[in-house]
């Protein structure tokens, strides 16, 4: 059973979700917040697997609140989805960096916000369908010179290249195709890559395959 915490200043919008994951056989509604202050202390309470959190909420923030949820030890299994009424909000980037699995504009169709959540679990979901390389290509445009550092020394080359295809917003299976092996096996190359790097998910292997250099500006067409 996945448990999800839901984070949202509106109590329709909340009510909403509610009904649609609760409706899932395998997905359940353990709680609910009205801002991020409850959300945070929901999370520490109740230990969802996911938290579907509003951006802009009142007392704390979404993106405050993400980013102390990132750095809480007790919270490094929860992970984080952002609201937001906009696909490119300019605050999602920052979500991003800060620590968020991803993200979903409110209005999205039912059915993706169902299998949104399933994946994030598994750790596969990284942006709202549609849009992922829209995004990727806005966040590698304000990315920052990459710094000289080590960060990608403990990886092989295959586990390069196969970061630098996740970094222009591939999925497993085109990953797959243009490596020409199974699914499977480049699914486990992304696993074994995000464990190397220490990264919690697809999210954060793209915030690294740019700030690292790995990919630059410019490779999406």
């Amino acid at each position: 059973m996945i448990r999800v915490l839901l984070a949202d200043d509106q109590l329709l919008v909340r009510a909403g979700f509610r009904a649609l994951l609760d409706a899932q056989p395998d997905i359940e509604v353990v709680g609910e917040a009205a801002d991020g202050e409850e959300a945070l202390v929901a999370l520490r309470e109740l230990r969802p697997d996911t938290v579907l959190m509003d951006i802009r909420m009142p007392v704390l923030d979404g993106l405050a609140a993400t980013r102390q949820i990132t750095e809480d030890p007790r919270l490094s299994a929860v992970k984080v989805v952002m609201l937001t009424t906009f696909e490119l909000d300019e605050y999602v980037f920052e979500a991003i960096r800060c620590g968020a699995s991803g993200f979903l504009v409110k209005d999205t169709e039912p059915e993706e916000l169902v299998r949104a959540v399933r994946a994030v679990v598994e750790g596969d979901a990284l942006l709202s369908p549609g849009v992922t390389r829209r995004l990727i290509a806005e966040f590698a445009a304000r990315s920052k010179e990459p710094a000289a550092d080590g960060t990608l020394a403990a990886l092989t080359e295959r586990e390069r290249e196969v970061m630098a295809l996740v970094g222009i917003g591939m999925s497993n299976e085109e990953i797959a195709r243009r490596l020409v092996v199974s699914p499977l096996t480049a699914k486990t190359h992304v696993s074994r890559t995000m464990v190397k790097l220490g990264a919690r998910d697809r999210a954060q292997l793209v915030v690294l395959a740019y700030e690292s250099g790995l990919v630059r500006p410019g490779w999406l067409g």
